[in-house]
Order: C-alpha cells, then sequence, then structure tokens
C-alpha cells in the first residue's frame, strides 16, 4: 500500500514552528511531526518562513502576516482567501493527494466544502478549533451568531467532514452538521520539549493573552488577597514587551485605547501590578523563557470566563510536571482530573482554597497524564484514524 499523503493548510498568519503565541501553529507542528513519524507523507501550506524538516512548504506569502489579523475583515479577509486560493490550485495541479487538512476558520470550511464538488480535489477534514458554537450567552453579548453558517454547510452534499478539538466543543453542534461530524481528536504536545521538574518555586503563573475571556484579574485578585506571587505572562492587545505596553498606557492617545483587551489590561489586571511588587507582567515568553516559567511555577492558574474549546497553555504546564487550577468551564473537565493533575473550581471562593491546597498535587501525575493521553503520537495517530474514516466515506 502506498503512502498516505496529506495536504496540510495552515493560517497564513504566523510561521510554524511559532515563535512564541500561536496555538494552531504550536499543535501542528507536533501534528506533522507524529504523521512523519508513522510513514504519512505530509505536504504543508504556510508561509515562506515555515521550516519544517523533511516537509515540504507551499507559500504564497513569505512572512508571517499576524499584524493584520485584527484589522477590519474587508483588509484582512483577502489574505486568507488568496492563501487558499493558491493552496487548492496546488492540490489540483498535483492531483495526488489523499486527503486535505485544513486549519482556517469559517473560510477554510466555506471554500473547502464547495471545492470538493470537483472530483480533481480530494476529500476535505477541517479540525474546528474555535470559537464555540453560538449559545444564548454569546448572543446577549451581542456576539454574532455563527450557527447559521454551520447549517447551512452542512446542507451541502460535499466530500467535506468536520472534527472538534473537544467533546465540549461539539456538543452545542447543530443536528444537522452531524453527518460531516468525525469524532474529537485532542490537541497535544511534544512532551520531550518540556522541561520536568518536580520541585517548584514559590509563584503561580498565567499564561495567555491578557483578555477578559481568560480571566487574569481574578488571578490577580485571589493572589492579593492570599499573599501570594503571581507571574503573568501573555500579549495585550497585541503589544508583547511590557516596555511597548507601558509606553502606551502613559500615552493618553494612544491608538490602543480602542482595543477591549488593553482596557481590560489597563483598567482591571495593571492596578494590582502598581499596588502589589509580587504581582508582575512579564510580557510575551518564547522558547527557553518559557519552558522555565512552566516548570518552576507552584501552578498555573486558568480562570476562564467563557466556553474554553481546549487550552494548549493547560496541557503545557502538565507536561512540565505543573498542576493547573481552571475554572470548570469549556473543555476543562476532559484535560483536568480533579485532585490528579490539577483543581476544577466553580467559583472563585473555591479557585482561592483549590490554590491553598496545590502541594496535594503530585508532579509526576501531570507528566503521565499528558504523556497518555495529550502527546503529540497519541494525536498524530488519530489523525491518521479520521483521515482514513474520510476517505472510507467520501469513497
Amino acid at each position: 500500500m502506498s503512502k498516505l499523503r496529506v495536504a496540510i493548510i495552515a493560517p497564513p498568519w504566523i510561521s510554524i514552528p511559532p515563535k512564541g503565541y500561536g496555538g494552531i501553529e504550536a499543535v501542528l507542528d507536533g501534528l506533522i511531526t507524529g504523521l512523519k513519524n508513522h510513514d504519512v507523507q505530509v505536504e504543508l501550506f504556510s508561509i515562506g518562513k515555515t521550516k519544517i524538516r523533511g516537509v515540504k512548504v507551499h507559500s504564497l506569502y513569505k512572512t508571517e502576516q499576524y499584524h493584520h489579523i485584527h484589522k477590519p475583515m474587508y483588509e484582512s479577509l483577502p489574505i486568507i482567501g488568496a492563501h487558499l486560493q493558491y493552496a487548492l490550485n496546488a492540490i489540483r495541479a498535483d492531483g495526488k493527494f489523499d486527503i486535505i487538512h485544513d486549519h482556517n476558520g469559517f473560510l477554510g470550511p466555506q471554500v473547502l466544502a464547495w471545492a470538493t464538488h470537483d472530483m480533481g480535489i480530494p476529500p476535505v477534514i477541517h479540525t474546528i478549533h474555535g470559537p464555540p458554537f453560538s449559545n444564548q450567552e454569546m448572543l446577549d453579548q451581542d456576539l454574532p451568531d455563527n450557527r447559521p453558517f454551520w447549517r447551512n454547510l452542512a446542507k451541502m452534499d460535499s466530500r467535506f467532514y468536520v472534527v472538534g478539538i473537544s467533546n465540549t466543543l461539539m456538543k452545542p453542534a447543530p443536528a444537522n452538521l452531524r453527518s460531516h461530524i468525525v469524532p474529537t481528536v485532542y490537541n497535544a504536545v511534544d512532551v520531550s520539549q518540556f522541561t520536568y521538574l518536580a520541585k517548584k518555586k514559590n509563584f503561580f503563573i498565567t499564561l495567555a493573552r491578557f483578555s477578559s475571556d481568560k480571566g487574569q484579574h481574578i488571578a490577580a485578585k485571589l493572589c492579593d488577597q492570599l499573599g501570594y506571587k503571581l507571574k503573568m505572562a501573555g500579549a495585550v492587545a497585541g503589544i508583547e514587551s511590557t516596555r511597548q505596553l507601558a509606553l502606551e498606557i502613559a500615552n493618553p492617545l494612544s491608538p490602543y485605547r480602542n482595543a477591549v483587551d488593553f482596557r481590560y489590561y489597563s483598567d482591571r489586571i495593571l492596578p494590582f501590578t502598581i499596588n502589589n511588587n509580587d504581582i508582575t507582567n512579564i510580557g510575551n515568553v518564547e522558547g527557553s523563557r518559557k519552558l522555565d516559567l512552566l516548570a518552576n511555577a507552584k501552578a498555573l492558574l486558568f480562570p476562564i470566563d467563557w466556553e474554553e474549546p481546549f487550552g494548549m497553555s493547560v496541557i503545557e504546564a502538565l507536561a512540565s510536571g505543573t498542576p493547573v487550577i481552571a475554572m470548570n468551564r469549556g473543555a476543562m473537565s476532559e484535560i483536568i482530573q480533579h485532585g490528579i493533575n490539577g483543581f476544577l473550581a466553580n467559583s472563585e471562593q473555591e479557585f482561592a482554597e483549590y490554590m491553598q491546597r496545590i502541594d496535594e498535587i503530585d508532579p509526576r501525575e501531570c507528566r503521565k497524564s499528558v504523556e497518555e493521553r495529550f502527546s503529540a503520537d497519541v494525536m498524530a495517530l488519530s489523525y491518521i484514524d479520521r483521515y482514513k474514516e474520510v476517505i472510507r466515506l467520501s469513497s
């Protein structure tokens, strides 16, 4: 039997592997390595700066396009549209791929579902990384309803299938989409890349872009009340360095003042960092600095205030032997085994109580939970099964 040949279409925003922020790109880095280890032939559609040993990379854009991602849709949409069209043209001209694996939210499914009516295009599996399917809470926040998109996509007679990154994410999917859904595949990391330390230092961490959804203000408030040290890592409205952030905060005419995440930081996080020297924002972290931070922390605090589809920083912490305390929302109950590799809190009071009990968690159990369920090898094998299933369903 010939090798399975897969065309992976990554987003055009960030290179692989990512240097800092880049959840999808980090997942793809591990997936591609895992697929190669299982003798799958992978070709990747990304940007020119992407370099993965032994993998052919096709690129329309030579540099990262992330600086455009937060611009109005009419400015940023042509980038992802051109990227997808470039990939489809190359895949059709090649004619020998067995399957396409897409990771471009909304526009990817829109384009690729139609593309599969062309028999020169192989079947498609699209990973839904988020956002969650719309619910009443999201609608009450005046967020657009994405369910009509998925309902109408499901009406198409296409060789197009979707897979979610958690069961929680996929549970509220529109009923008529279910015939196009294959079983969940969890995100994963290459565990060997993470430093494991059993002995921790005396500080907690948060690791995420600053946003009310991520709830860093809860972590700051509780550490302030309980007298714990807290190091907060992450970008603020795309600002990665603390120096630039300080300059923008000091500038009353800063254009960032129009950004919701910037206002969240300045209104709800900054006061804690000013009044308490034990609560610090260390900016975006990457490379060895990130690995050291994850491995040395007492715990990762994850006080989310939304239905988190997965949570890459959660499994990164666990891979480092670092337990996680999270609000019991979204996919957290699928990752965190309460009392074994962390704690699930249903209120701020419970969250505070679990912070004081964190020494009950064995770092070895944290690492083991990722090795067994969220390793790159486990993810790769699961995707190989899904590829074969989609090919069978499309034949």
